[in-house]
């Protein structure tokens, strides 16, 4: 009697959808690379980051006062370790794009291993580990952009896996409280993995968990100490910027997220229903909630992209390397890894469909773009005096002095915390050498503004990085 499982089942059909898999991480993280070190503007994000990381290194002020047209309601420490970085490669831009990159990677490696010491085989983890990392490439711009959300969850990471670690000591929770503080002080909405872990110890563990609140505490008192030491202010009153709230935001930004999302909770929700009593199911159950709660706080939110729900996709991502065997009862694992890779696979196909035959998407990816770039940076460089971008990193390699941040000053002007006034005046007397806006974007700084402009500004001309504007 033959007994030879058929090739295309079980834990063969498995490891295939994972190879799978893999070659699309593979396919997606081509391009980042390839445009790791080129001028081509990523996102909005790399200017502002890098004109604050200058600020940083030149001992200017990081949090200027409300006269100020850039505002900073980031956490600080992001802004020191890029500049460090920046001024041995000798661009802020760059050395963003370089670190995100490296987190990257370190928050994937550190799924793996999560996933590991959760009881996962190797095969369970890598299917973790490249499920993150699939979904963060083919439905976000976070890889390897000028960002402090990957260092803020590389660091957090480092936590999550010394409490992982048996058995814990007094040393060993002391650093991951300190590690989740920093995290909260590279980025600020990287909270959800440091509250979840809180509580599962106090189930699990309980002088574990009161150590990690009474380290933790300890260390985020210092901290918002010296920051107001540091910088005259208080932490929390930067971080509360004006912005506006649009529940169609809400829906649009949710709407992207669940087809990456929506199965991997479905799984979620089954093991909870079958595994309750495991330990790291908990864990993972109990990550997911909180990140999936305070994600959907922050999801509708004027600027707000589905970063704010990456503590959710980790834990929805370890979840599924525990689902892979403990619903195998229910579900075949390759099922389960299938239903939650094909729409990660199909949006990437989608994406790329109309490019995949071109060689310059493989070779050259942002040929094209970078040129473009170039003409328009030296189109800024060739007009002196201040100018406005929309996309700051096209004014920060013109070398312009950091002028206006359009978008969080848009939100003081809709919200009606800053007037218009001051700056429509700026306009009409042509302070500025050049405004550029976004391409096929609603202009950030409302009407009063836009028609300060179009009166005395003329197009130069347009293209797809933006819309040129000089003088009349």
């Amino acid at each position: 009697m033959n007994t030879r499982r058929p090739y295309f089942s079980g834990p063969y059909a498995f490891k295939l959808v994972v190879f799978a898999l893999g070659l699309v991480c593979i396919a997606d993280a081509w391009p980042v690379a390839q445009t790791l070190f080129l001028h081509v503007p990523l996102d909005p994000n790399e200017g502002w980051n890098a004109y604050h990381a200058s600020a940083a290194m030149a001992g200017a002020p990081l949090y200027p006062g409300p006269q100020s047209y850039l505002v900073n309601n980031y956490p600080p420490l992001s802004f020191y370790i890029v500049g460090a970085l920046g001024r041995l490669v000798g661009d802020y831009i760059i050395a963003g794009r370089l670190i995100s990159l490296l987190s990257f990677g370190f928050v994937c490696f550190g799924i793996f291993f999560a996933a590991r010491r959760m009881g996962a085989n190797t095969i369970e983890a890598l299917f973790a580990a490249l499920f993150f990392a699939g979904g963060l490439l083919v439905f976000s711009d976070y890889v390897g952009m000028d960002d402090p959300q990957m260092l803020a969850h590389a660091v957090a990471m480092g936590g999550f896996l010394l409490l992982l670690q048996e058995p814990r000591t007094t040393r060993s929770i002391a650093i991951a409280a300190l590690l989740f503080v920093i995290a909260a002080f590279i980025k600020h909405n990287v909270v959800a993995m440091a509250l979840a872990m809180t509580g599962w110890l106090l189930l699990t563990d309980k002088r574990a968990g009161a150590r990690l609140i009474g380290f933790g505490l300890g260390f985020l008192a210092i901290a918002l100490v010296a920051f107001r030491l540091v910088y005259g202010v208080g932490l929390p009153s930067r971080l509360i910027s004006a912005r506006t709230y649009s529940l169609v935001d809400f829906k649009d930004r949710l709407l992207v997220w669940l087809p990456w999302g929506l199965m991997p909770l479905i799984a979620m929700v089954l093991l909870g229903l079958s595994s309750w009593r495991d330990r790291h199911v908990r864990l993972c159950m109990f990550m997911a909630g909180f990140s999936l709660a305070l994600g959907a706080y922050f999801l509708g939110g004027a600027g707000v992209d589905i970063n704010v729900l990456f503590d959710a996709d980790i834990a929805l991502a370890l979840g599924l390397s525990l689902a892979a065997r403990r619903l195998s009862g229910l579900i075949p694992p390759w099922v389960t890894a299938a239903a939650c890779v094909v729409p990660v696979m199909v949006i990437a196909w989608q994406n790329s469909a109309e490019d995949w035959q071109d060689p310059s998407t493989w070779f050259d990816p942002a040929r094209e773009e970078a040129s473009l770039a170039k003409l328009d940076i030296a189109f800024l460089q060739a007009h002196r005096g201040p100018a406005i971008c929309e996309t700051l990193s096209l004014c920060f390699w013109a070398n312009k002095p950091a002028a206006v941040d359009m978008f969080n000053v848009g939100q003081q002007f809709k919200t009606h915390a800053r007037s218009e006034v001051p700056l429509v005046r700026m306009i009409e007397t042509h302070r500025f050498a050049v405004i550029v806006f976004d391409t096929d974007t609603p202009y950030p700084l409302g009407g009063k503004v836009t028609r300060a402009v179009a009166h005395h500004y003329r197009l130069d001309h347009a293209d797809e990085i933006g819309s040129f504007y000089v003088p009349r």
